[in-house]
């Protein structure tokens, strides 16, 4: 399955590559560098961690990659009264008495530690596309469903602090 980006994923997935290219990556290889001349190789930790790391950021490197180009990107059309991608969204719960606030997000910047729940979740696909005031259901599964009500639908972003999930 394709992962849906969007323009903003995709940039912040190119800003990580060329930071790991040219700030971690010569940083790396220098460690290495440095680790190997301590002398034998199959008793030197400190080498054996630093190619751990190095292999790490390639390999970070190369999951990026790979998820740019096969992305399915996706625009938010939602209309100004909807809500869609990136929208800041308050919803009454009344089976938990409860307002709750989440944030619409592609899958791959989902943390529900964070609130940001994803367009492909029960609950990001129930919204999407519903306005302040309505009442929607969220099915669960087959035999669990609940009843959310939209309270207030914020369109201004801030997704400097958002991260791309991955290790």
């Amino acid at each position: 399955m394709r992962d849906q980006l969007t323009q903003s994923d995709i940039k912040k997935m190119e800003e990580e590559i060329e930071y790991r290219k040219l700030v971690k990556r010569p940083e790396l290889l220098e460690s290495v560098k440095e680790t190997r001349a301590h002398g034998d190789l199959s008793e030197n930790f400190e080498y054996h961690a630093a190619k751990r790391e190095k292999n790490k950021n390639e390999s970070r490197i190369r999951y990026l990659e790979r998820m740019i180009r096969s992305a399915n990107v996706i625009e938010d059309t939602s209309k100004a009264d909807e809500v869609g991608m990136n929208n800041t969204v308050t919803v009454y719960i009344p089976e938990d008495e409860e307002e709750e606030t989440y944030r619409i997000v592609t899958t791959v910047r989902s943390n529900s530690l964070k609130n940001l729940i994803s367009i492909e979740s029960p609950l990001g696909k129930a919204l999407m596309g519903h306005k302040v005031g309505d009442k929607v259901s969220v099915k669960v599964s087959d035999t669990y469903s609940y009843e959310v009500e939209i309270r207030k639908i914020d369109k201004t972003t801030d997704d400097s602090q958002d991260q791309i999930r991955g290790y």
